[in-house]
């Protein structure tokens, strides 16, 4: 016989709540059990009734005092065994809150438990009261005339227990999913600083996947598009170097075509630099800012200081951060003359500044640009702080964390 697919569930459903139920019941009930034992080994010990009252209080109250963990620890592991809620086991951390929930809220959940396994084992039991009845010897049946009404009433009412068990253990246990994790569980302010963490992990994880990204992307077209783009102008300059006898307008196409190729390999190079350049890699920041200064089209002083390399996300922070504000300098910095770039390296800290002496009136919340610099910096926890006063100069500092 097949179970219809809604039944097997319903059938499923339950197994499970009441085998959750009918596991919580004792270990909530034996913490009550301890407590009272204690307050009855208390009244003792004030009466002074028996001597070896406050002997076997101390004993309960350790006994107690170890059962709080080892209780939290078993309740942890039947709502991950049962209910696939995990919740972090706080071991000797907060004793006040695991305790008063195994003497408070766990006895009232042990009863209330009780009382719904109890309700369905009753249940079943009064359901087969006909059955029970023609198992008694006939005699009996034949001196209690009327028992077959009153063991149909009894089952009937069975009938009502059972198919109220379903609905009071499914909203029994909804109710403890709620509160138990929040009393045993992490507190809000654990949760917060977990929470942190895991973002901080992931942004970490971000920025190191687009940092792969960018380096993927660079050998790409340094090794694919660039060396085709060479390949193509040398054969055009050795073109037009052997074919002399050509007409002056293939030519003058050829001579185009070279000249656009050479152009396109610069404008190339000059991207692939700017998605990650190799040298960063390979001769560390000095090195690749030595070839930023080398190719901004005004004069710029660099000093750079670093005892020991920062971790490469935080390097290529560097890098770009310098490469953007010169190129800005080069663009909108009016009547600039020259740029300087320092880089020093103090503890764990990351300092990059950048002036120029030009009229200055930059403003962070208008250019895009510098939001974008200012959103990498804070991409690795890095601060990013901007002067620019009409007349000038414009400043620019960017402190990073250095760890490597």
């Amino acid at each position: 016989m097949k179970i219809p697919p809604r039944l097997r569930r319903a059938l499923t459903r339950l197994a499970r709540d009441t085998s959750f139920l009918a596991l919580g019941a004792p270990l909530h009930i034996l913490m009550g059990f301890l407590l009272f034992i204690d307050f009855g080994l208390t009244w003792e010990v004030i009466g002074g009734g028996d001597d070896s009252a406050p002997i076997a209080l101390g004993v309960v109250v350790v006994l107690t005092a170890v059962c709080v963990p080892a209780l939290t620890v078993a309740q942890c592991w039947r709502f991950r065994r049962l209910l696939g809620i995990d919740i972090p086991r706080p071991g000797w951390r907060r004793p006040w809150r695991q305790f008063g929930y195994h003497g408070l809220a766990g006895t009232l959940f042990g009863w209330l438990e009780v009382l719904v396994v109890g309700l369905l084992l009753v249940g079943a039991v009064a359901s087969l009261t006909v059955v029970w009845v023609y198992a008694l010897p006939w005699e009996w049946r034949i001196e209690h005339l009327g028992h077959a009404t009153q063991a149909a009433y009894v089952s009937a009412a069975g009938l009502i227990a059972l198919g109220a068990v379903p609905g009071l253990s499914a909203a029994l246990v909804r109710l403890e999913a709620q509160v138990v994790p929040s009393l045993l569980g992490n507190s809000r302010e654990e949760d917060l600083e977990r929470r942190v963490e895991d973002l901080t992990e992931s942004r970490a994880g971000a920025v190191d996947a687009a940092d792969a990204e960018r380096r993927r992307i660079e050998r790409d077209l340094h090794d694919g598009a660039q060396q085709r783009l060479v390949s193509l102008a040398l054969n055009l300059g050795l073109a037009k170097a052997t074919l002399t006898d050509l007409p002056p307008e293939a030519r003058e196409v050829i001579d185009t075509a070279h000249r656009e190729a050479k152009e396109a390999i610069e404008e190339l190079s000059s991207l692939v630099r700017g998605l990650h350049p190799a040298v960063l890699d390979e001769l560390g920041l000095d090195a690749a800012m030595s070839g930023l200064a080398a190719r901004a089209p005004l004069p710029v002083r660099l000093r750079v200081e670093m005892p020991r390399r920062a971790a490469p996300a935080v390097e290529a922070v560097a890098y770009f951060v310098v490469s953007e504000a010169l190129t800005n300098v080069a663009k909108h910095a009016r009547e600039a003359t020259r740029a300087e770039v320092t880089v020093t390296q103090l503890g764990g800290i990351l300092r990059v500044a950048i002036a120029d002496d030009g009229l200055g009136g930059a403003d962070p919340g208008r250019g895009s640009g510098l939001t974008g610099l200012a959103q990498r910096v804070r991409s690795v926890d890095g601060t990013f702080r901007m002067s620019s006063p009409v007349g000038g100069p414009t400043m620019m500092n960017v402190e990073l964390p250095c760890q490597s």
